[in-house]
């Protein structure tokens, strides 16, 4: 953390990206993944550019699911891109075409706008038909099958699909994505186990040859604990091994990215109301928005500032207390821990949340107060 406050504007706010811890957690998930395995990064987690091309060649290729997300990967790369998202436009469908990607598609409708698209440009695609199936996936932080969602293909509604006469689109086999967040080694295990069944049964029932079949993400890890993260080990002892002629894919994007990255807020001042101390940051939630969404509190450490106090007043600190990291939104929900001891805290310290390079910055409400943006460092 020495480089964050060399490197950093003042007050601090910043978010801290490492590619070298990118590339090693690439490196562990795919020492877990059965031989011969593919290894895609999610993009949604983190679409920092140099986040997207440093994973881009840690692993096999991204997954994306938006047009901005394609030109993204595109951009870095990426030797194979698999496109998902459940409202494609025909521009981004035309633009996955040309891009060379796997699509897969999320409806009826879907599949004849893109075998149509596809014929028009003179060109042939790869698809998968993404499928909500009847029974569910392991346990999660969300569920995206064997419930009410607007992912993929009810399994009633596979006969009507695979009856479309195609001209350009060559189906190789189905996208199965389950679960978000996942912590259970052995669930996720049984899953895949199960996935690589279905598939080949249903292939075999429409009489198509099976050639895919892609998990989805879904590798959790734990915010209130930074120590507890899907046990890799235990899954790689109980994911079965890929099948001969059929690519297995996996598009994690979370436990890449998660613990590469680290938000920093300068503590802008030290107040107490109603017999609570509040730390007031320079951020909130607007740059890390995950922990009022989830309803917790996301562990910090405090990076102490010795600069010289600038003013003739004393320099405000509190020790030996309990206190609330809160933001500079107007909005008594601007909270991203609660209740946190420390021993001692001052105005112009530093408090660093690390587990936040998934899900941190991308799907915050940046410009809410229009409050500047955070500093981007990548390491």
């Amino acid at each position: 953390m020495d480089e964050l406050l060399s490197r950093a504007q003042r007050p601090v706010s910043a978010y801290v990206y490492s590619r070298a811890a990118l590339v090693a957690s690439a490196d562990r998930v795919r020492a877990a993944l059965p031989h011969g395995a593919t290894l895609l990064y999610a993009v949604k987690a983190n679409g920092h550019p140099d986040v997207v091309r440093t994973l881009a060649g840690a692993t096999d290729g991204l997954e994306v699911a938006s047009g901005g997300e394609l030109a993204l990967a595109v951009a870095a790369g990426a030797r194979r891109i698999a496109f998902g998202g459940p409202a494609k436009t025909d521009q981004e469908l035309a633009a996955g075409v040309r891009a060379g990607a796997l699509v897969h598609v999320e409806s009826v409708l879907e599949l004849r706008r893109l075998d149509a698209i596809a014929d028009s440009l003179g060109s042939r695609v790869t698809a998968a038909l993404r499928v909500n199936r009847d029974v569910a996936g392991p346990d999660g932080s969300h569920r995206m099958t064997g419930v009410p969602t607007p992912f993929g293909i009810a399994e009633s509604g596979l006969p009507e699909a695979f009856a479309v006469e195609l001209h350009a689109v060559d189906l190789a086999g189905f996208h199965l994505h389950a679960v978000s967040n996942s912590l259970d080694a052995a669930a996720y295990a049984t899953f895949v186990t199960d996935a690589l069944d279905w598939s080949f049964s249903t292939a075999a029932a429409y009489g198509v040859p099976l050639r895919y079949v892609n998990v989805g993400g879904g590798l959790g890890v734990s915010y209130t604990d930074h120590a507890v993260s899907i046990d890799l080990a235990e899954l790689g002892a109980r994911l079965p091994a890929v099948p001969p002629g059929v690519d297995l894919v996996f598009e994690p994007g979370r436990l890449l990215a998660a613990d590469a990255g680290w938000y920093a807020a300068e503590v802008i001042d030290l107040k107490q109301t109603h017999g609570r101390w509040f730390a007031v940051l320079r951020g909130g939630t607007h740059h890390f928005r995950l922990p009022a969404a989830w309803g917790y509190s996301h562990p910090f450490t405090v990076l102490p500032v010795d600069d010289a106090w600038p003013w003739a007043f004393a320099r405000p600190e509190v020790s030996d207390v309990p206190v609330d990291a809160v933001g500079e939104l107007c909005t008594p929900r601007d909270v991203l821990a609660r209740d946190v001891h420390v021993a001692r805290l001052r105005v112009g310290d530093v408090l660093v949340f690390a587990r936040t390079g998934a899900y941190g910055w991308d799907i915050s409400h940046h410009d809410f107060l229009r409050h500047p943006h955070p500093q981007f460092i990548v390491l």
